[in-house]
C-alpha cells in the first residue's frame, strides 16, 4: 500500500494538516512553520491525487480517511491533532468519526458535514481547456487560464501545482482526469451515523458561504463538543486571507 507524501516540520505533539480540493501541502507551509514554533510536529500532507502523493482511480472520504490512518501507522503516530480545510476538513471529520481514539483534537476550516452540490465545474472546465502541450512557462499558463478564470487569486492557487514533468513539459500535480469525475464524491455529506465526541473547532470566513448559522444544529448532531469561530475579512481561503486571526483561534483551541 502506498503512503501519502508529506513535509514534516518541528518537534512535539503531532499536528496533521490536510489541504483542500486541487491544493497541496505547500499551501500550508507558512502556517505550518508557525505551528511548529508553538511546539508541534507538523505534518503537511498531500492527499491522494494531489501534490506529490500517489494517483488512484479510487477517491472518496472513507478511502481518504483510511489513507490517513495508514500514514499514521507508517509514522508510528498513535493519536494526533488534525486540521483540515474544505475537502481536507471532510477527510478530517470522516477520520475522527472512524478513529476517535486516534484523534486528539479536530479543527475544521470552512466546511460543514453537509452535502455540497458540485460547484467547481467552471474551474475544471478552465483547466481542461488549457493547451498543455504548447505551454512553455507559468506566465503562459496564467495568460491562458485568465481567458476562463478572471479571479487572480484562484489562478495563483491553481498554478502553484504546475511543475515541470520533464524538460519543456508542464503539468499539474493534481490528477485532473480522476478529480473531474469525482465531483459528487467531493461534495458528499458525512454519513448520518458518524460522530466524534472529542473537542472540535469549526472556523469559517466572514465572507464565505460554506458554513451558515443554520448549520450549527447539524454540526452538533455529529460533533456534540464543537464550537465555531468566525475569521474576519476572509472568504473560503480563510487561512491565507487572514492567517493571523486563523492562527490565534487555532492556538487558543489547541492549547486550551
Amino acid at each position: 500500500m502506498e503512503i501519502l507524501h508529506s513535509n514534516i516540520i518541528g518537534e512535539g505533539h503531532p499536528l496533521l494538516i490536510l489541504h483542500g480540493f486541487l491544493g497541496m501541502s505547500d499551501n500550508w507551509k507558512t502556517l505550518g512553520s508557525q505551528f511548529a514554533k508553538m511546539g508541534y510536529q507538523v505534518h503537511l500532507i498531500d492527499q491522494r491525487n494531489h501534490g506529490k502523493s500517489f494517483w488512484s482511480e479510487d477517491f472518496n472520504y472513507d478511502i481518504l480517511a483510511e489513507d490517513l490512518a495508514r500514514y499514521m501507522d507508517h509514522h508510528s503516530i498513535q493519536s494526533a491533532c488534525i486540521l483540515g480545510h474544505s475537502m481536507g476538513g471532510k477527510t478530517a471529520m470522516t477520520f475522527a468519526s472512524a478513529y476517535p481514539e486516534r484523534t486528539y483534537k479536530l479543527i475544521v476550516a470552512d466546511i460543514a458535514p453537509k452535502f455540497y452540490p458540485p460547484h467547481h465545474q467552471y474551474i475544471i472546465d478552465a483547466l481542461m481547456a488549457l493547451p498543455m502541450e504548447s505551454l512553455k512557462s507559468r506566465t503562459a499558463a496564467d495568460f491562458e487560464l485568465a481567458k476562463y478564470l478572471h479571479d487572480w487569486g484562484i489562478r495563483q492557487f491553481l498554478l502553484k501545482s504546475l511543475h515541470w514533468v520533464e524538460k519543456d513539459k508542464l503539468d499539474f500535480r493534481f490528477n485532473l482526469k480522476v478529480l473531474s469525475q469525482k465531483m459528487e464524491e467531493i461534495g458528499d455529506a458525512l454519513d448520518a451515523t458518524s460522530s466524534y465526541d472529542g473537542p472540535v473547532l469549526f472556523l469559517r470566513g466572514s465572507r464565505s458561504e460554506y458554513i451558515a448559522d443554520s448549520d450549527m444544529p447539524m454540526i452538533k448532531s455529529h460533533f456534540p463538543n464543537a464550537y465555531m469561530e468566525t475569521v474576519q475579512d476572509a472568504g473560503h481561503w480563510l487561512h491565507a486571507e487572514n492567517p493571523r486571526q486563523f492562527i490565534q483561534y487555532a492556538e487558543a483551541f489547541l492549547k486550551g
